[in-house]
């Protein structure tokens, strides 16, 4: 496999957790298991599958937060390992800094960075207005709600400007209505950066509206089950994906592949890639590496 031909490279991925007890006594758990995949550079990529198959696990290794047990991942060609101003990341948690407003927020990266003020507040600025928080900025977390505060956090991540987004099931905690507002939301901050965007859920739905392919992992140990193509229309917005004929039969089939018994099916991740747009990108802004566990 080429791996300079994709801006993501999974290959033969295997993590392998060991745990001592107090009496000494070994005990090892494989979360992932020989795990292979790619991703296309401005792909919006969903990844579902039950509880501890490994969806989080499989982040944290391509953020380079940790280390695979077997196999190698690569981004633009070049080795995963450890953490890169190339890669996201927006967690289900806010993680947001109550002492410090919206916009020092968002702007903390940048501070690290020793961007200066000035370029720092319209750096900040942008994305806040990108979010729809633009009259938010003095605010300061306690004053807002869940949803806001997920949108200060992905806020944070773009002003890194990393070429990939990595993303923990980021809407779990809030409202279904609010969820639906911030799925579309995402949706057209991605089609505006053309930003390579990893999503991780547990929902059948938003993998299936959000995407471009959907990944299905097979629990215990998590392997690639299938990758389903989602050749919806772009752009996209949530209620007109799920509106759409096809969806229901896009749905139905990564229902199947969840409620499936036994091994993962094999298939190779070439065989399912389908046809996605990669939106032009915006207009040129001050491009500005991040650290991308900020």
């Amino acid at each position: 496999m080429s791996h300079t031909q994709h801006k993501i490279s999974v290959s033969g991925v295997t993590r392998v957790y060991t745990r001592r007890s107090s009496e000494g006594a070994e005990s090892r758990f494989t979360a992932l298991e020989n795990i292979s995949l790619t991703v296309r550079a401005g792909e919006f990529l969903t990844i579902v599958g039950s509880s501890g198959c490994g969806k989080s696990t499989l982040l944290d290794l391509i953020a380079g937060l940790a280390a695979p047990t077997a196999g190698e991942l690569f981004i633009d060609g070049k080795k995963i390992t450890g953490p890169a101003l190339d890669r996201g990341i927006v967690m289900q948690g806010y993680a947001l800094f109550p002492w410090r407003t919206v916009r020092r927020n968002v702007e903390f990266g940048l501070e690290i960075k020793k961007v200066p003020k000035k370029q720092r507040g319209a750096i900040s600025d942008h994305f806040l207005q990108l979010v729809g928080l633009g009259g938010f900025a003095d605010r300061y977390p306690y004053e807002l709600s869940g949803g806001m505060k997920q949108r200060v956090a992905i806020a944070r991540a773009l002003a890194y400007d990393p070429e990939v987004l990595l993303m923990d099931e980021p809407f779990a905690a809030v409202d279904a209505q609010t969820r639906e507002t911030l799925q579309d939301e995402l949706l057209q901050i991605w089609e505006k950066t053309g930003k390579t965007i990893i999503f991780v859920t547990h929902s059948i739905d938003e993998a299936v509206a959000l995407a471009d392919r959907v990944v299905v992992l097979s629990p215990n140990p998590g392997r690639v089950r299938e990758i389903v193509p989602v050749p919806l229309e772009r752009p996209r917005r949530v209620a007109d994906a799920q509106a759409a004929p096809e969806y229901s039969r896009i749905r139905h089939r990564v229902w199947e592949l969840l409620q499936a018994g036994g091994e993962a099916t094999g298939v190779q991740p070439e065989a399912a890639v389908s046809a996605y747009h990669r939106p032009e990108a915006a207009p040129a802004e001050e491009r500005l590496p991040v650290s991308s566990v900020l």
